[in-house]
């Protein structure tokens, strides 16, 4: 069918008759909850999470660190299927969830996983290609319909609580109306939620990573996200997360195997400033990261990732890893560079556990808390 031209068409397949050029941003409706008592003394918990589009699990394992309990994770990425599966005791659904058949089998983990236990967080980083700043937006990309899987999903299991993250950029997508959209959809759906963009490196992640977070409940609580625990003057820096494997030799098992470079292109790397990209066009991939200051974002970018500040070479997988705040002993399954695409999709953990603990302290999930 012919599209027509007169009519513009939104990222959700929606006739749009007019929109405004530009539009203010209102100031963000921001309840925050001061996580730094539990941080470092984490109570056990009842409350139990599902963890959609989950990737390799840096979410998953973030909310496991704020005490939560995982029901079952699920993405169509193979090899994100096999790290999750190698690191998690609970089950992982490897498909495309617009298949019925692998909803349904979805469906009936959780339901066989909880029995009988009520499901707390739906939590769902549902993909953003099309809504990245990188690179052409765009509007019409099959794969945002995944969206409106995560919602169906919803409305489905019903748990109290709903986690929905995604690249910052979202936040501008077609002059607002997509976090427009999310919002009312929830709200349709019996969430009230709210929204802000917070910076992993708030919460001791070595990393400038920048995400939008929505939270939102229908059982009549306050949403909360975490107040940042560090000022950018305290924040961990690339040097202090991964110094310590400069010397450190090869070890596949360990996911740390340097990435061979011709003589030309290790000395442009070693040349090139901190903070600078070695190709005009691209905003943070093949870029250096600063030694004393937290990393900037880490990404896979069809094979350009970050250079190490002090070799002349890309990161490994491992020194990626620690940007992303994983602990050493989570493991990363496939190719080296299935396990970089894993690394720099996902959520940085200990940002999860910034968000999952906040969800708590929104639940009254803690025993010094009243009412």
């Amino acid at each position: 069918m012919k599209r027509d031209t007169n009519k513009y068409y939104n990222l959700f397949g929606e006739i749009e008759e007019s929109f405004k050029k530009k539009t203010q941003r209102k100031v963000d409706l921001v309840n925050w909850a001061d996580i730094s008592p539990y941080w470092n003394n984490v109570p056990s918990s009842i409350m139990t999470f599902v963890d959609l589009f989950c990737g390799a699990g840096g979410l998953s394992r973030g909310l496991e660190m704020a005490g939560l309990n995982g029901i079952c994770g699920l993405d169509w990425f193979k090899e994100a299927g096999m790290t999750y599966q190698r690191n998690f005791h609970h089950p992982f659904v490897n498909g495309d969830i617009k298949l019925p058949e692998n909803k349904q089998l979805f469906y009936n983990t959780v339901r066989r996983q909880l029995s009988g236990r009520h499901l707390s967080i739906v939590a769902g980083g549902f993909p953003c290609q099309g809504f990245s700043m990188a690179g052409n937006r765009i509007v019409d990309d099959p794969r945002n319909s995944l969206y409106k899987e995560l919602v169906e999903i919803v409305s489905t299991l019903q748990p109290d609580w709903v986690i929905c993250e995604n690249v910052k950029g979202l936040r501008s997508m077609l002059q607002g109306k997509v976090e427009e959209k999310i919002l009312s959809d929830f709200e349709d759906i019996g969430y009230k939620m709210n929204v802000t963009t917070l910076c992993a490196a708030d919460y001791y992640t070595p990393q400038k990573r920048e995400r939008v977070i929505f939270i939102g409940n229908r059982i009549n609580r306050i949403n909360y996200h975490p107040k940042p625990i560090l000022k950018p003057c305290q924040y961990i820096t690339t040097g202090q997360a991964i110094g310590d494997l400069i010397n450190h030799p090869p070890d596949e098992a360990f996911n740390h195997v340097p990435t061979k470079h011709t003589e030309q292109m290790s000395k442009r790397m070693l040349e090139l400033p901190e903070g600078k990209s070695l190709y005009k066009g691209y905003s943070d991939a093949w870029k250096k990261c600063p030694w004393n200051e937290a990393s900037c974002t880490i990404k896979e970018n069809h094979g350009g990732v970050n250079i190490h500040p002090k070799l002349p070479r890309v990161l490994t997988a491992r020194e990626m890893a620690r940007l992303q705040s994983f602990p050493d002993d989570f493991i990363f399954e496939g190719k080296k560079n299935k396990q970089l695409v894993q690394i720099g999709n996902t959520v940085p953990c200990l940002l999860g556990k910034a968000i999952g603990l906040a969800i708590r302290y929104g639940a009254n999930d803690f025993p010094d808390m009243n009412g």
